[in-house]
């Protein structure tokens, strides 16, 4: 009994140990089982123009998760990955998504923050898609300065631009989950990106469109995300006003796009009852032409020139336009807009009365007119603000918003 005794007492504190050392792996393993998918690489997508095929079904997941990835390119600025992942449409149906993630060199990818940025009009075929089309992109979007300044870039194509199906265009119900899922793929594509990165968004025209809806949808559809702010420009932020406006002006192929982009999201609208010959040959032509074909071949017509009648005055499309115009709910993080006063394509006052629209309902806002038309709006000073507004808001710096000025 004596020597069992001793045994125990000698026995005590490395089994003590033994313990701690279980007790700290079963932790350990239990943290990497509650760990976001980031911390485990997604699968590698086919070669070529495969990649923007999805599985079908999808695989399981949650909206965010990377379906697979491949490296895209490496130079001197960022290792870019060309990524395929989970979203949600207009009416709550799961999709896959195209994108890309551009994480610059000589960062540390965990402190980094995450810009997901929504380009402008590219077009409507699969192959004016973003990701398919770097130089326009990096047009359409400020990525070399974001990456310049040490943030990871993360660059939605939208739903159904490279990938199957109608490209929901200007359709900002669909636009802003694209965004927001682009930046949950960004941190679960296992590059070191952190869940809890400081996350903002950035776009133009319909990018504005796009990034403006991120901001505003992210407190109820991703309300983990770290957002730090929302930089949007030229924004298409009251449909029912850029519609009337758009119609029999120089920006009339957009509307025409438009049509085609709500008609694909939402199925009750079935534009095509409502189009006449010359309308039906006109979308048989067009349907997947990219920017320069919709701005040149179509300026100054009207939609009476292509339909029976009007469908964008009727009580559907009416509901569906008003759906998608920004403004019911306020933005939790702060918001930077600029718009053009002489913007010939998208009206400067939708875009001011968002700015009030905003401000009434408590957010912080910093509107900034420019001296611009609608394409030097998109490169000019606004822009140059939108990149140091957000980091200024990654940095943590007060925000001096101009709400007091909008008289709301």
């Amino acid at each position: 009994m004596q020597r069992r005794t001793r045994l125990t007492r000698r026995a005590r504190r490395p089994i003590a140990a033994v313990l701690a050392v279980a007790g700290l792996v079963a932790a350990t393993l239990a943290g990497l089982a509650a760990a976001p998918a980031s911390a485990a690489a997604p699968p590698e997508g086919p070669a070529g123009d495969a990649f923007y095929t999805p599985p079908n079904p999808l695989p399981p997941g949650q909206p965010g998760d990377v379906i697979w990835k491949r490296t895209l390119s490496q130079d001197a600025a960022a290792t870019t990955y060309l990524v395929l992942y989970r979203s949600v449409n207009a009416t709550g149906a799961a999709v896959a998504v195209s994108g890309t993630v551009a994480v610059p060199k000589g960062v540390n990818p965990a402190t980094a923050p995450i810009v997901a940025a929504a380009p402008g009009t590219i077009g409507l075929g699969d192959q004016c898609a973003a990701s398919r089309n770097t130089l326009i992109a990096n047009l359409m979007t400020p990525t070399a300065d974001l990456l310049t300044k040490g943030f990871a870039v993360a660059t939605t194509d939208y739903e159904g631009l490279g990938t199957p199906g109608t490209h929901t265009y200007t359709v900002g119900q669909s636009e802003g989950r694209a965004v927001l899922d682009v930046a949950r793929a960004a941190q679960r594509l296992g590059v070191g990106l952190s869940a809890t990165a400081p996350v903002g968004f950035i776009g133009y025209s319909q990018g504005g469109g796009g990034a403006a809806w991120a901001g505003q949808l992210a407190a109820s559809y991703a309300p983990e995300l770290n957002v730090k702010g929302t930089a949007a420009g030229g924004i298409p932020a009251d449909m029912v006003a850029v519609g009337q406006a758009l119609d029999g002006g120089l920006g009339f192929g957009f509307l025409a796009a438009a049509a085609v982009g709500f008609d694909g999201a939402y199925a009750e609208l079935d534009l095509e009852r409502y189009l006449n010959a010359a309308g039906k040959q006109l979308f048989q032509d067009n349907i997947n032409n990219c920017v320069d074909s919709i701005i040149l071949d179509f300026g100054f017509h009207r939609i009476s020139e292509y339909t029976t009648s009007n469908p964008m005055v009727t009580p559907a499309w009416q509901a569906r336009l008003r759906e998608n115009s920004l403004g019911a709910v306020a933005p939790s993080a702060p918001v930077y807009i600029w718009h053009g006063f002489f913007d010939e394509i998208l009206p400067y006052g939708q875009d001011a009365a968002l700015w009030k629209t905003y401000c009434k309902k408590g957010a912080r806002v910093t509107f900034q007119g420019t001296w611009d038309e609608h394409v030097s709006g998109m490169i000019g000073a606004g822009r140059q603000g939108a990149v140091q507004f957000l980091a200024d808001r990654f940095a943590g710096k007060p925000v001096t918003d101009n709400c007091w000025l909008s008289g709301a």
